[in-house]
């Protein structure tokens, strides 16, 4: 038995061999809760699209039927007595999945696939906005996303008040048309919170500048689309 349990570990570790590279892209978007990613997400994906690129479109916590479950427990409002340390394992739990229902057989299908959020929002809501720190995401990040990175990260960067108003007013709008859907958990924090999260993002992008790289997300959804095009093209060819 502990001789199959070490081979079926080789077998998982060996699903992210860097020398066994996957044939499509991985990109993920990262930032505040109001930085425009899903306007972003939509705009490259229809780039891309228009260029004859296979593209999926997903999300986190979320993106499976299971996800989407453990989605709503995260971001209700209602949502009380959960400890920082049940919340990051739910993340990672809604991760898992995903990397095993979505992500994975994306990339073995050869397309790009853009994530809304990975782990570097766990890093930063949870390791930094919730003080639980860094390396205790990491290790659960290799242990249960067997170090699975994005070939590219987009870092959408605003300011704090702006991103957070902008994420209640949408949030309010959502809530207005489907009274069932409450998704303001996190908009309840303070501001202090999420300056944690900004510097916490910041601070990933300047340990990994070659996977991550910060747009400035202050100007129009044009200009910040521009940007990330540009940003493609140089990285990725596209």
């Amino acid at each position: 038995m502990q001789a199959r349990l070490l081979a079926g570990r080789v077998v998982i570790l060996c699903c992210y061999h860097p020398d066994v590279a996957p044939r499509g892209k991985f990109i993920t978007f990262e930032g505040l809760d109001g930085s425009g990613k899903s306007t972003q997400i939509e705009k490259l994906a229809r780039a891309l699209r228009s260029r004859g690129i296979p593209v999926t479109v997903t999300r986190e916590p979320g993106g499976t039927s299971a996800g989407e479950k453990i989605r709503e427990v995260l971001l209700h409002s209602t949502t009380s007595g959960l400890s920082s340390l049940a919340e990051m394992a739910l993340m990672f739990a809604s991760r898992a999945q995903h990397i095993h229902e979505i992500i994975l057989p994306a990339l073995a299908e050869g397309r790009v696939v853009l994530c809304d959020r990975f782990t570097d929002s766990t890093e930063a809501y949870q390791g930094a906005g919730r003080k639980l720190g860094t390396k205790p995401v990491l290790v659960l990040h290799e242990i249960l996303c067997g170090g699975l990175q994005p070939d590219l990260t987009i870092l959408l960067d605003n300011d704090v008040s702006f991103s957070v108003e902008r994420a209640r007013r949408r949030n309010r709008k959502h809530k207005s048309a489907r009274p069932d859907k409450d998704e303001n958990r996190f908009e309840q924090e303070s501001r202090a919170f999420f300056g944690r999260v900004r510097n916490a993002y910041l601070a990933i992008a300047a340990r990994e500048p070659h996977r991550v790289h910060t747009i400035d997300a202050r100007g129009t959804p044009q200009k910040t689309h521009a940007a990330i095009m540009e940003l493609m093209r140089k990285k990725l060819k596209v």
